[in-house]
């Protein structure tokens, strides 16, 4: 979808547009979100960060998701200063910016991709850091990114949130010395736990009825952070594992990419895998090394590229298939 397109659908006489989740869980679903609720979550966001009319904003992202719809709204919504570029895993790359003249925006969204492909390249890093607020969402931030972007300076967020929250109801600073692994949730925002331990989100403003997530997450006061997806909990041999945790805990010591998975097993009823675009025996020594006896995989397998959606998340779905076509 073009910016035109999105604003003549914008302009048009109806109350709704339309959109489609991510599809990290699935094939990705067309739904229609309410015009007003768009500009009260861009109202909520631009106050928090304190932009203003005439502040610069990037859009570097596609319009077919909430994200990238979102920029265009908060644009409109705080009167700022919108470029677009197209999207790409480099969006500050020399070929892709507009012309010579560019100017680094106050603000930007970028999808976690984007900024660890910007962080490879050294005058694409330079650019990265200027931006005075930039705002990093699609798929949770390892600890080599958040240790690179830590020093940075200005404002590096972290996002909460999905397509029918209308992209993010937290954010978490990633950088500075406010940094934390705890999300602050906007103050019309209410949290609660559900006797699963699945995140509970009641933001009236944005969306219509409370949403229960499958995240499961842990609270403490006005904040919260998450520990993994209930669909990702490994149930093996009497043990609940979180398939995210394990991969926090191996994050520094892998020099491939990874994902940590799941598969039926008669005597365990599930049992843990790796898959690494890397050398399996080497995962393999890692994990004995890392992780108590009981957490560590039943197999270890190679894929040339972990599966991912198109904003950049890992595809789980797609990685339980192929494991399901080995068996």
């Amino acid at each position: 979808m073009s910016i035109e397109e999105f604003l003549e659908e914008w302009n048009n006489p109806s109350p709704y547009v339309h959109v489609k989740t991510s599809g990290s869980t699935g094939e990705p679903k067309p739904m229609l979100v309410e015009k007003q609720r768009m500009l009260n979550s861009a109202r909520i966001t631009c106050d928090f960060l304190g932009l203003r009319p005439g502040d610069t904003a990037l859009l570097c992202m596609s319009l077919d998701y909430i994200a990238g719809k979102m920029m265009v709204v908060r644009s409109l919504e705080r009167g700022l200063k919108l470029t677009t570029v197209e999207p790409s895993g480099h969006p500050l790359s020399t070929s892709n910016l507009p012309h010579s003249t560019f100017h680094i925006p106050h603000f930007s969204a970028m999808v976690s991709l984007q900024v660890y492909n910007t962080l490879q390249v050294p005058e694409e890093r330079e650019r990265l850091k200027k931006i005075k607020h930039l705002i990093i969402g699609g798929g949770a931030i390892d600890d080599s990114m958040a240790a690179e972007l830590k020093d940075f300076p200005n404002h590096i967020w972290s996002t909460y949130g999905m397509t029918e929250t209308l992209s993010h109801i937290a954010l978490r600073r990633l950088n500075g010395p406010e940094a934390s692994e705890w999300y602050t949730p906007f103050p019309s925002v209410h949290l609660s736990i559900s006797d699963e331990g699945c995140l509970i989100i009641d933001a009236p403003e944005v969306c219509p009825e409370p949403l229960i997530t499958n995240d499961i997450a842990e609270l403490s006061t006005r904040q919260f952070r998450i520990l993994g997806r209930k669909d990702n909990v490994i149930c093996s041999g009497g043990l609940k594992i979180q398939a995210e945790e394990l991969e926090r805990q191996l994050s520094p010591h892998m020099s491939a990419p990874f994902v940590i998975s799941k598969r039926a097993d008669e005597k365990f009823g599930e049992v843990v895998v790796l898959i690494t675009e890397g050398s399996p025996s080497d995962a393999r020594i890692i994990c004995e090394r890392i992780l108590p006896k009981y957490h560590q995989p039943k197999a270890y397998l190679h894929l040339d590229q972990i599966p991912l959606t198109e904003t950049g998340k890992i595809s789980r779905k797609r990685v339980l298939d192929f494991l399901d076509r080995r068996t």
